[in-house]
């Protein structure tokens, strides 16, 4: 699934700090803390990271695509 751009509840812009929240949480960081950092405040935001499905470094759409 590609990440959204919106928060799906209050429409907050959150696409711009998810490729620096993929990194730093490779780099085994504290989630909490990443979103702290990036100041992702709201719980509904939150969320969107926390439920977002990260498998290596391929999404699902990338999975998806290969299919016609």
């Amino acid at each position: 699934m590609i990440f959204p751009i919106r928060c799906f509840s209050c429409g907050n812009v959150i696409s711009e700090v998810y490729e620096e929240y993929r990194t730093r949480l490779k780099n085994g960081e504290n989630p909490e803390e990443i979103l702290n950092d990036l100041e992702i405040k709201k719980y509904c935001c939150r969320r969107m990271f926390a439920s977002h499905r990260l498998d290596n470094d391929r999404e699902l759409f990338d999975d998806i695509v290969e299919y016609k």
